[in-house]
Order: C-alpha cells, then structure tokens, then sequence
C-alpha cells in the first residue's frame, strides 16, 4: 500500500472493541517501529510513547473521567474505554531543552519542531495500525488529565502528555469521508 493509500484508508473509528484482528503484540510492535523510524529535527528523538493494553486501559479511562469529576459524559468515556487499548503520545522535555541550550540560535524552533516530530509519529501510527485492519482515533484530553495518567503508569514528570489514540477491533466503519476542495488550501508555482 502506498503512503497516499494508507493516508486515504486512515479513518476516525469510535465504534471500537477489545478484540483486535491481529495480536497486541502486532501493535506494540508497530507502534515501537514507528517510534523509530519517524524523523525529527536535528534527530533529537523527543518523542515518548506509552501504549496500555488489558486492565490497565480500563483504569486509564476511569482515571481520565475521575480527573473530569463528572464533567465529561460517561458514555463518552466508556466508548474510549472500550477499546483494546489506548496510544499516549509525549514530548520529553528535557530533550528538547537540551537542544535549546545546545543550539541557541534556534532555541525557539526546538517545541515547535518536537510537536511537528510527534504530529508525524501520530499519523504514521494510526496510518500502521489501519494497514493492520485496527480502528484509532485521536484525543486531547490533556492537560487536565496529565497528573492522573502520570500517577496510573508511573511515568516521569518530563513527559509532556500530547495526545490520546484509543485503538481496537472495528465495531462499525465510519461513513464516507466527503470530497473537499482542496485547492483553497494548496497552491502551485511552476514556470
């Protein structure tokens, strides 16, 4: 499958289930080969990745609807938590104030680039696991779930929560994606 395919295929699925068409180890496996192979910036490797499966994605999801304290609907969360697992995506920012005080003339560009690197990893995750007939879809709970997801899985403080990627067995496929006009948004210059 070409990258403009599976760009193409890659869809948002809420209606997901615990039971995957391929072994979670299949999907850590994916998600730990992205991680690797996704560029960034002065191949700075800012980009952190948890992936929780099994029991403790049920208490991811809890926890996320405790730190809530009900303002977040219950079914909402429940559609989360009935996925085969969840995607964290961070930014380690120690690396990128490393970087900052290692090359100051571009010390303001370092967060923008360890975002652009994360955005990458997201795409190129959820692009994999559809290729592998997984459904995903992508949250920012963050930051007010931060502190109960770091105190869940024990992850250090430096790790900046970016984005949630509940993933699972597809339940039902969403509708067609509709035709857009992109030509306000893309711009050709030839000679």
């Amino acid at each position: 499958m070409s990258i403009i395919d599976t760009l193409a295929s890659r869809r948002t699925v809420y209606a997901l289930t615990k039971e995957l068409p391929v072994p979670v180890q299949t999907v850590i496996d994916t998600v730990t080969r992205a991680t690797e192979l996704v560029p960034d910036a002065f191949n700075m490797h800012s980009q952190r990745v948890a992936v929780v499966t099994g029991a403790r994605q049920d208490a991811l999801w809890d926890a996320i609807y405790e730190a809530f304290g009900g303002k977040v609907a219950r079914e909402k969360i429940d559609g989360f938590k009935a996925a085969a697992g969840t995607v964290l995506y961070f930014t380690h920012e120690p690396t990128v104030t490393g970087m900052q005080e290692q090359f100051p003339r571009y010390a303001e560009n370092f967060p923008v680039w360890a975002q652009q690197s994360n955005g990458m990893l997201q795409i190129a995750v959820w692009g994999a696991l559809r290729e592998l007939g997984v459904g995903a879809n992508l949250q920012h709970y963050n930051p007010v779930i931060d502190e109960a997801v770091r105190d869940l899985l024990g992850l250090p403080a430096d790790w900046r929560l970016v984005a949630q990627m509940p993933f699972g067995g597809i339940a039902a496929e969403p509708g067609e994606k509709p035709a857009e006009d992109v030509s306000a948004r893309v711009r050709v210059y030839q000679d």
